[in-house]
């Protein structure tokens, strides 16, 4: 269903078999509709549908929550058409909380029976949550990657390790260059774990060799992410897990080369060990600067949404961008929603295919032999990448993650 597309009546009868819990009053009551939230909001920019804005769904939720108006198909077509960006919140004068707010509504319309994610995303959420079951699913799928053959719209190259596990890899790696300095916690993820290994290693290589300690706990799980976005229960139980393995490290913090996943870790870690996007964290220390040969290569750099929104950092540390040794630049709308969404360009694939094609279409003419589309989470990567695959970008591009290009073993672009 499109955004133009009136919503399933059928709605109206789903309804009637769960109750509603809607969010506390005192978090819808803050929005002064003074509309700066319209113009980053990628899908009222699609729309110009002032109910398909942030705004308009706090009005929505407000006049349910107060009993002015009755649970409608309506609220439920335009609350699942959010992409959940958090633009909005860096926006808003007065603060309001819309992501928690979201969260609530989300899961209060998926058991009330509003809302029901398609079968596939809930078992892939149910996979998630059992990150050992994962990897092992993943392996052929990791191999493939290994060999260059696993073509998908969604699947960027790269070479992971198909059986060695980051806690592994990083054990020995830290056993034989013994760094010194901090000691840091790694979150490695669920589908980065289990189909983009390889960034986890390359994180792990440049912790170290800027004299940083990683600690990778093997019983970590699934950060809840997913489960969040789908709205769907178990995310006070992963949570709770987490929380047990890494409160009681001695860590001077928890790092994330994911920001969607870092973002849900700081909720989980919230009062406990800070919990810093890898990229800030090195750039606090100063990193190790590559050294290139002259190169014509450009990185035009994208701005999670779930950084500079989600966690509030102000963007990718421009000493990490230097240190790549690549010339660079932030891409156009970098601050804006590429579609990606966590699983929203799976469950809503036209609206995310037409804001990708906003964001996208510069790459066409941007300078750099190769170009190349950095930024600092794999679910951005996927949706980044899928720009070339479905045709919406004709000219060949390189996507990479920023922590690969600081990779002391990582490959020279175009060299």
């Amino acid at each position: 269903m499109t955004a133009t597309q009136r919503p399933d009546e059928s709605a109206r009868d789903r309804r009637q078999h769960g109750s509603i819990h809607p969010p506390a009053p005192d978090m819808l009551s803050g929005c002064v509709h003074c509309g700066l939230c319209l113009e980053v909001c990628p899908t009222y920019q699609l729309t110009g549908d002032e109910n398909n804005s942030p705004r308009g769904r706090l009005r929505l939720w407000r006049e349910e929550a107060d009993g002015r108006l009755p649970p409608d198909a309506w609220t439920d077509f335009y609350t699942d058409e959010c992409v959940g960006c958090l633009a909005c919140e860096t926006a808003c004068p007065g603060n309001v909380p819309y992501g928690a707010v979201l969260e609530e509504t989300r899961h209060a319309h998926v058991a009330a029976g509003r809302s029901r994610p398609r079968a596939a995303l809930r078992w892939a959420a149910a996979l998630a949550a059992r990150p050992r079951l994962m990897q092992w699913a993943l392996w052929p799928a990791r191999a493939l990657r290994g060999w260059g053959a696993l073509r998908h719209r969604f699947v960027f190259p790269g070479r992971p390790a198909a059986a060695t596990a980051t806690a592994d890899y990083a054990r020995e790696l830290v056993r034989v260059r013994r760094p010194t300095g901090p000691r840091v916690a790694l979150l490695t993820g669920c589908l980065m774990e289990s189909l983009f290994r390889e960034i986890n290693f390359a994180t792990v290589r440049v912790l170290v060799e800027n004299n940083v300690q990683v600690v990778v706990p093997p019983a970590q799980g699934c950060c809840g992410a997913v489960q969040e976005h789908l709205g769907l229960d178990g995310v006070d139980a992963l949570r709770e897990r987490n929380r047990r393995v890494f409160a009681n490290l001695d860590v001077e913090a928890i790092v994330t080369n994911s920001s969607g996943c870092g973002l849900a870790l700081q909720k989980t870690m919230a009062g406990t060990v800070p919990v810093r996007d890898v990229l800030c964290f090195l750039g606090d220390l100063g990193p190790v600067r590559r050294q290139r040969r002259p190169s014509a290569a450009r990185l035009h750099v994208d701005l999670p949404c779930h950084l500079v929104h989600g966690q509030k950092e102000s963007g990718i540390p421009a000493a990490v961008l230097d240190a790549t040794g690549y010339e660079w630049q932030l891409a156009p709308q970098a601050h804006d929603c590429c579609g990606s969404g966590g699983v929203y360009n799976l469950q809503k694939p036209g609206n995310a295919r037409e804001i990708l094609v906003r964001k996208s279409s510069f790459l066409e003419t941007a300078a750099g032999d190769p170009v190349v589309l950095a930024t600092s989470n794999h679910v951005c990567m996927m949706q980044w990448h899928s720009a070339g695959a479905a045709g919406l970008v004709k000219r060949p591009y390189t996507v990479a993650h920023v922590i690969s290009l600081l990779d002391p073993e990582g490959r020279d672009l175009g060299g």
